[in-house]
């Protein structure tokens, strides 16, 4: 059935219903339940949804949405296109089975890292998916939701008579620029307050200025999947347009956020960006490496950047150049120092349980932070995503001692162990981690001071202070037992 406006299927972009406790999933990049609770913008759906018109994107997680709310929606759509991860996957196959039960004549389509991986495993997961796509599938989407003959679409998997049919996959994207704004899905169809992350000022809006990255990382899932190992990027007029855009559109947002995988891969071009931000007189922050030149960190903290979220994984170089981090310990810390010399915040994140990690390695990086001290952290245990090097390291090495990413509460899981180091240690080292680098004379007088800047930033802090103790006695629980 076509649809009523133009030759485009009335199109629904679905950000599916978490189950109790979860909150991972269209946005980001460790896919659990954090210590603070937070939601990502759903940019991987807006995207594709801005290309479709008088589409409508639901993100069912921020906005509390069940899945009787969302199941009301199947029959005002011919086509409906659902965001799905790894351990979300069979949660969200639910959620495609309860649509297509409303609606049988409902077109069911997934999306997402773990599909483009083993396209053929997610269909055979139900007879409600009709299809799914490859990694770069925004204009794949349209095609669909143009009515076109799957067979006739480069990047898709689909179901035919029964049989699995790949079709060629999709030329990657070269011109970025031909992607439309997604501020525009954004504020037709989101609510930016409901978007949180406790080291982002509230209310923040992220977007992507590239797909990509240059690091070969082993562990990072989405330049291995979906994003491809090299930066794309859109022009720099481009990026600044759509922020001018986003400023008329949401005049109460207090900071930007640019979710490339690493926004720093392209040192003039991100001081050109900052340049035209700095005009702009917003504030904004971005993923980096740590390795940024002094020179460049002023000129984008002269332009409005006011915090870095930087991954220093790991303390241990060993462990950096196993993972094809690309980073010296020295480099590290001479980019820290100088950040901080400039005022700019960072929050950083680690990973426990890498290939060559040891009781002794876990020290090392728990030094390691505190020697640097960031504003803020994250620690996660190591994730073999399923399409990474990591994953096919851990299978060929008998690593994997349950296939599980996240528990039922949704908190994130150690899934790997060591003949020298088991799961279960791995797994208690991050509670050990997140108490030797906060609860520290330093570190609390920091923060009690930041909560007494204003009755806002209180209010706020107490509450995530209180959701991370939760946190940290969840973490108290053992794990399944490891071999």
């Amino acid at each position: 059935m076509q649809a009523a406006t133009g030759s485009y299927l009335r199109t629904l972009f679905l950000h599916p219903p978490s189950y109790q406790g979860f909150d991972g999933g269209a946005g980001s990049r460790y896919q659990a339940r954090r210590e603070i609770r937070s939601f990502w913008y759903p940019t991987w759906l807006a995207q594709p949804a801005a290309l479709v018109p008088d589409s409508r994107l639901v993100d069912a997680p921020p906005d509390g949405l069940t899945l009787d709310h969302v199941v009301g929606l199947a029959r005002q759509y011919d086509l409906a296109v659902l965001h799905t991860s790894t351990p979300s996957f069979a949660h969200d196959v639910t959620v495609a089975d309860a649509l297509k039960a409303e609606n049988p004549a409902l077109r069911i389509g997934f999306i997402g890292a773990q599909v483009a991986v083993d396209p053929a495993a997610a269909l055979r997961a139900s007879d409600a998916i009709e299809f799914v796509t490859g990694n770069e599938f925004d204009f794949t989407i349209r095609d669909v939701a143009l009515g076109l003959p799957l067979p006739t679409i480069p990047g898709l998997s689909y179901r035919e008579h029964g049989r699995i049919t790949h079709t060629p996959p999709r030329p990657i994207l070269e011109d970025m620029d031909t992607l439309p704004f997604v501020v525009d899905v954004y504020k037709r169809d989101l609510t930016i307050d409901n978007y949180a992350i406790g080291y982002l000022l509230h209310p923040f809006v992220s977007l992507y200025t590239g797909r990509g990255c240059r690091s070969k990382c082993t562990f990072c899932l989405w330049p291995q999947t979906v994003g491809g190992q090299r930066y794309r990027t859109r022009s720099v007029d481009h990026v600044v347009q759509e922020i001018a855009l986003a400023t008329k559109y949401f005049p109460r947002v207090k900071e930007y956020f640019f979710d490339d995988d690493t926004f720093t891969d392209d040192l003039p071009r991100a001081e050109a960006i900052a340049r035209g931000l700095g005009k702009l007189g917003v504030t904004w922050s971005c993923n980096a490496k740590a390795n940024v030149p002094y020179q460049t960190l002023k000129v984008l903290r002269d332009n409005g950047l006011r915090l870095l979220l930087v991954g220093y994984e790991s303390g241990n170089q060993d462990i950096l150049n196993a993972i094809k981090k690309g980073i010296r310990l020295d480099i590290a810390r001479r980019f820290t120092t100088d950040a901080k010399a400039l005022g700019i915040k960072i929050h950083g994140t680690f990973i426990l349980g890498l290939p060559g990690e040891t009781p002794e390695t876990i020290q090392h990086t728990i030094r390691f932070a505190q020697d640097l001290d960031p504003d803020t952290i994250q620690v996660s245990m190591a994730a073999p995503y399923p399409g990474t090097a990591l994953y096919r390291q851990a299978l060929e090495n008998g690593w994997i001692v349950k296939g599980a990413l996240v528990d039922e509460a949704g908190l994130q899981t150690s899934v790997l162990s060591y003949p020298h180091l088991s799961s279960t240690e791995i797994f208690h080292s991050a509670e050990e981690f997140y108490r030797r680098f906060y609860f520290r004379p330093r570190k609390m007088f920091a923060m009690a001071r930041e909560m007494m800047s204003s009755p806002r930033v209180l209010r706020r802090r107490l509450r995530e202070g209180s959701e991370f103790l939760r946190f940290l006695t969840a973490h108290r629980q053992d794990p399944a037992p490891t071999k």
